[in-house]
């Protein structure tokens, strides 16, 4: 899963290197990784017009290889097939860097594409290039994870489901398997990601609400890395003896944590919740060290997120809208301000998580 770094180049400064690799990447995409498009020669195309009527749309992971986005990218790949005009590039840094993100953001721009749409890894440094890309025309959308809304000038956020909803069922659940009144910790990816601050910031609250005597006693960050997030799992496990629950708020920490969970002979004894691809769950699931799944379909996620920017690139999506149809099979979607949701999150577990795929 994980993609080893270039060792050919000499060490170069860290803005240097970003772009670069940027660079690099956005000249290097395989026929089988571009979604609707299988070559990779910059599209002659500025602000909101195209050659040949075609929408070039750049989308972005957070990063390239995670199997989430992998299943993003398949949703958006059916997309842009069922729309016919959209050329569908998709590419992403190898770590969850922001500014890497950044670079590839600037060099889609030079490069004229008619839209970008990112999962960022850091609403605030990102900022600047998205608005950098609005000042030329060009529409920007975020999925999954935001960018800061004024400062990026991003027209639409394309997200999972309304931020409390998701919080308060990881809580919940959590609360079914310890007691309200368990200690408990958290394996996240950065505390700069925006949907987990999000996410923090209301579970945090609801907690204080519902349930005052559950305490989270550390949160440890892992970025997008599942050795790492297994190990930070571990370190929690080890210096608090007493911990009753465990949360993984990203598909990587959640299984990392289980694995650590299991590991340490404490399956069934403390609870680990979270959100990851149910594929990937299953085994967990299966074992007992995990009861519950949390998730939204994020192929779906990937395919609303095209459906979104062709949109909003047409002028069919603007400003003060209340619903969305995104067609095909997900219909009508809520439009809340300027955030389209996707759906309330899904819950797996042993008598229905067979049922997916992704």
């Amino acid at each position: 899963m994980r993609i080893a770094a270039l060792s050919f180049f000499r060490p170069l400064p860290s803005v240097t290197l970003a772009m670069t690799l940027a660079a690099l990447l956005a000249g290097c995409t395989p026929g089988n990784d571009t979604g609707t498009s299988g070559g990779t020669s910059a599209p002659s195309t500025t602000g909101g017009t195209s050659t040949g009527g075609k929408f070039v749309l750049g989308m972005m992971p957070k990063q390239k290889g995670n199997p989430y986005f992998n299943a993003c990218q398949a949703g958006a790949t059916k997309a842009a097939a069922e729309l016919g005009d959209v050329d569908l590039k998709w590419e992403g840094p190898i770590q969850a860097k922001s500014e890497d993100q950044s670079a590839m953001v600037d060099t889609w721009s030079t490069q004229g594409y008619n839209g970008i749409a990112v999962a960022c890894n850091d609403p605030d440094q990102i900022a600047p290039s998205l608005k950098a890309a609005r000042d030329k025309g060009i529409t920007v959308v975020t999925y999954d994870a935001d960018a800061a809304p004024s400062e990026s000038g991003r027209q639409f956020f394309v997200n999972q489901a309304d931020t409390d909803a998701i919080a308060h069922s990881l809580v919940d659940v959590m609360v079914e398997q310890t007691g309200p009144d368990a200690k408990v910790a958290v394996v996240s990816s950065s505390s700069t990601a925006p949907n987990q601050s999000a996410w923090t910031k209301s579970m945090t609250a609801y907690i204080q609400q519902k349930y005052p005597k559950l305490t989270i006693v550390a949160t440890e960050y892992a970025g997008e890395d599942l050795v790492i997030s297994q190990q930070r799992a571990q370190d929690l496990l080890k210096a608090n003896p007493d911990l009753k629950g465990l949360w993984g708020l990203t598909s990587r920490a959640f299984p990392g944590a289980a694995r650590a969970v299991e590991k340490a002979g404490k399956g069934g004894k403390v609870a680990v919740v979270g959100l990851g691809l149910p594929s990937e769950m299953k085994p967990f699931v299966k074992s007992g060290t995990v009861k519950k799944v949390i998730l939204w379909d994020p192929e779906q996620l990937g395919y609303l997120a095209v459906k979104v920017a062709h949109a909003v690139w047409k002028g069919d999506l603007k400003p003060g809208a209340t619903t969305f149809d995104a067609g095909g099979d997900l219909g009508s979607k809520e439009v809340k301000g300027d955030a389209v949701l996707l759906g309330p999150p899904l819950v797996f577990d042993k008598d229905n998580i067979d049922k997916y795929s992704f």
